[in-house]
């Protein structure tokens, strides 16, 4: 009988071993790559809860002062928890130039300015106490946003708060939750604002803290009362936010990300905004006699003050439009000579691209941002002396 070849019991035992060691080591790595992706999942979910949040604030901040009427503030309230602020966020009018975004979908009452005061959250300050209008007596187009932190009361901790976000008086929305004032007692908001001197430069200074809350008292914006701790708002030009978000863990497994950005407000500061409406009054004369500009040299100075609709009315002239004939003067003006650029009460231009002996008649336009022009008004005809 021919024998036939097998493992020996301890063969069998040893490669059991081995099998067992491997095996072993196999779970050991799949526990540790398990434990390891959990630890990035909380990680990640970390970073996405600040990155969202930033998102929102570096979207919506930016939209600060845009399109407002001249009375109309910007910053309405600036405190370490909450930042209130209007501009002409969003739009439902299809292709409105002057928002910042189209919304086809918006309600009616979170494209305009509230209609209705409320008191904002987080305080005891009510705004808006008067309806904001345009120059041609519409309601501003310009809404108010409010972002704010609020202790979460849905969680058993009592350090954790949530961001919100509010559009007027519509529902409150969560922006993020499981978020953590930064280290060092660090307010959530601090403030950049911009000094301006009357023999130096400008500057940019941080407001202290201990100066929040900053709110816009005075009803009206750029009004004489408005001074004081009412106008320091309008000096703010950027908002540095600090915080932290979480994953939502309180043991061990808890994950933290830190933020501290500083988000800039381009468009806090400006003047009134021009509302392009009607054909622009010019309501002035323009004068033109000749000028000697020494050395026997001759010029024609033309001067006029300020359009009706550049300091009041609509207020939208942008520049002034000047028109130029030789003798003989006939009643086609032709294509403008020159614009001036609006932004003065009076105004003067030399023109020194004159011949001597010639007569010149001059007319002024004021144009708005539409471009519309206004009606020409002519001046009397100048002769150039030899």
């Amino acid at each position: 009988m021919k024998n036939e070849g097998g493992f020996s019991l301890i063969e069998m035992i040893i490669a059991i071993m081995i099998y067992g060691i491997v095996l072993s080591v196999a779970i050991g790595f799949v526990a540790q790559q398990n434990k390891l992706f959990h630890l990035g999942m909380d990680r990640m979910t970390s970073l996405q809860n600040l990155r969202y949040a930033l998102q929102s604030l570096e979207t919506d901040i930016p939209t600060l002062g845009t399109n407002l009427p001249g009375n109309q503030p910007g910053l309405v309230y600036a405190g370490a928890d909450i930042l209130a602020f209007t501009g002409d966020y969003a739009s439902n009018v299809p292709n409105d130039v002057f928002a910042s975004y189209i919304d086809l979908g918006a309600p009616t009452g979170q494209v305009s300015v509230p209609t209705t005061s409320q008191t904002l959250p987080n305080t005891s300050f009510t705004w808006p106490d008067t309806l904001y209008r345009t120059n041609a007596g519409t309601r501003s187009p310009a809404e108010l946003l409010m972002y704010w932190f609020s202790q979460d009361s849905t969680t058993t901790r009592t350090d954790d708060y949530v961001m919100y976000r509010q559009v007027n008086t519509a529902d409150p929305e969560v922006v993020t939750r499981n978020v953590l004032a930064a280290e060092g007692s660090v307010p959530f908001f601090r403030y950049i604002r911009r000094i301006d001197y009357a023999s130096q430069a400008s500057t940019i200074d941080s407001i202290p803290d201990s100066q929040l809350p900053i709110r816009h008292i005075e009803r009206f914006h750029a009004v004489a009362a408005d001074t004081g701790a009412s106008a320091l708002t309008d000096s703010i030009r950027a908002v540095r936010v600090s915080f932290r978000t979480t994953n939502g863990v309180t043991t061990g497994n808890e994950r933290i990300a830190s933020v501290s950005r500083i988000i800039y407000m381009p468009n806090a500061g400006f003047g009134t905004t021009m509302t392009c409406g009607s054909e622009p009054i010019l309501g002035t004369t323009l004068a033109a006699v000749p000028f000697d500009t020494g050395g026997g040299l001759y010029a024609s100075r033309l001067t006029w003050n300020a359009a009706t609709d550049e300091t009041s009315g609509e207020s939208d002239v942008a520049r002034y439009v000047i028109y130029r004939q030789e003798w003989p003067i006939g009643t086609d003006w032709g294509d403008p000579y020159l614009s001036i650029p609006a932004g003065n009460s009076t105004y003067q231009y030399l023109d020194q691209s004159v011949e001597p002996g010639t007569v010149y008649r001059y007319a002024l336009a004021a144009q708005d941002c539409t471009p519309s022009l206004s009606t020409l008004t002519a001046s009397g005809d100048v002769t150039i002396p030899f």
